[in-house]
């Protein structure tokens, strides 16, 4: 009698079945990755052989405070975190509590979550230019009401335009998280409660809340990752303005890197990868946090 092996064995036809993932992984995140460490170590002006100079590029950036590099290196993760610390709370609580409501509402689920979804599958570039179309103070809707205020080129008003366009355009997939969720949580125990006298707000608090904490963990996570890595909304809709203070890391990456003059790759490079770890930091922290709190 032939002997089954309680151990998965790994075979050729396995490899055959990850071998699309494993190809793009390494071509497209793999390989850029270690190239982009090695670079950040070099200062290189991409056309030339790239020469070594160790922890130049990271000492610079972080200590030297007359460098133009350190000055950009500041502000770009000044916004950068200044953008995530005002969006990823409003991408979270905006896409929770209209799931909260379209739970009353069955009959009209479908209906709202596909048109808050649709936002979500227009490409960024088409995102921004209708927003800037009508945001213009010289031909949008503003022109019409006798309003004269620069949206785009006035502070406050343009991180609050960037924070609302960017929530209005990412929270359809949370909102469909949220919305499976909140149906997958138990009847019985939410008409338990509604039985004891439970309010609404208490139901959700004791009992909804509490048992979606692993898709709010996710989501949190994902969010903050993904705000961290803002670029396109300030580059098209306030052109890093008014006075660079909406200039976000990433913009400042790409102009040492592509911009005019002599490119810079390996302080680009240096940038990216100080962004990195600051994503990674910030995401550890958030897990770790949010797991002793629903403990």
């Amino acid at each position: 009698m032939r002997k089954h092996s309680s151990k998965k064995q790994f075979t050729w036809k396995t490899l055959v079945f990850i071998a699309p993932f494993l190809i793009i992984f390494s071509l497209f995140f793999l390989a850029p990755a270690i190239l982009g460490l090695y670079v950040s170590f070099t200062e290189w002006d991409i056309y030339s052989t790239p020469q070594w100079v160790g922890l130049e590029n990271f000492k610079t950036l972080l200590f030297d405070t007359e460098s133009i590099w350190h000055i950009q290196f500041t502000e770009g993760f000044v916004h950068t975190f200044l953008f995530a610390v005002i969006t990823v709370p409003l991408c979270i609580v905006v896409p929770l509590l209209l799931a909260t409501l379209l739970m009353n509402k069955p009959k009209l689920m479908g209906f709202f979550q596909a048109v808050l979804y649709m936002p979500s599958l227009f490409a960024i570039s088409a995102v921004m230019i209708i927003w800037a179309f009508l945001l213009s103070i010289s031909y949008g809707p503003q022109s019409l009401l006798g309003l004269e205020i620069f949206f785009t080129g006035e502070q406050p008003w343009a991180w609050i335009v960037l924070a609302l366009v960017t929530v209005w355009w990412t929270m359809g997939g949370n909102l469909i998280i949220y919305v499976a969720a909140l149906n997958a949580v138990s009847s019985e125990m939410i008409e338990a409660a509604q039985i004891d006298g439970a309010s609404r707000l208490r139901t959700f608090f004791s009992i909804q809340l509490p048992s979606i904490r692993d898709q709010l963990l996710f989501t949190t996570v994902m969010t903050t990752i993904a705000q961290l890595n803002v670029y396109g909304q300030p580059l098209m809709l306030t052109n890093g303005g008014p006075n660079g203070s909406t200039s976000v890391l990433l913009m400042y990456i790409q102009q040492a890197a592509f911009g005019a003059g002599i490119p810079q790759a390996g302080m680009a490079s240096a940038m990216a990868i100080l962004l990195g770890l600051g994503i990674m930091l910030v995401s550890v922290f958030q897990f770790i946090a949010v797991r002793k709190m629903n403990q």
